[in-house]
């Protein structure tokens, strides 16, 4: 992947230290659509699991993904599907 998912990845895992870490360049599927750029890294999907999540709501958990991801979300990221899950919940 590139400099942005590289960036993206590093601050989930210093913010969370998850045990499960999925991040998938999406940006092929949204060619054409607004905030897309040629070379891809606009959209991604995130798959994390994390102990900071346990007892945590969804969006609440959603919500902290964003805030450590806010100046990638505020520049080069364009959109961003997040599962965040607590050890043992599954996907």
């Amino acid at each position: 992947m590139g400099q942005v998912a590289d960036a993206v990845r590093s601050k989930l895992e210093a913010a969370f230290q998850p045990s499960r870490l999925d991040l998938e360049d999406d940006s092929a599927r949204h060619a054409g659509h607004p905030g897309a750029r040629p070379g891809g890294e606009t959209h991604f999907k995130v798959v994390i699991e994390s102990a900071a999540f346990k007892g945590v709501p969804r969006v609440q958990r959603q919500r902290m993904v964003y805030r450590t991801l806010a100046e990638e979300l505020a520049g080069p990221v364009h959109a961003l599907s997040v599962q965040a899950l607590a050890p043992q919940e599954g996907t």
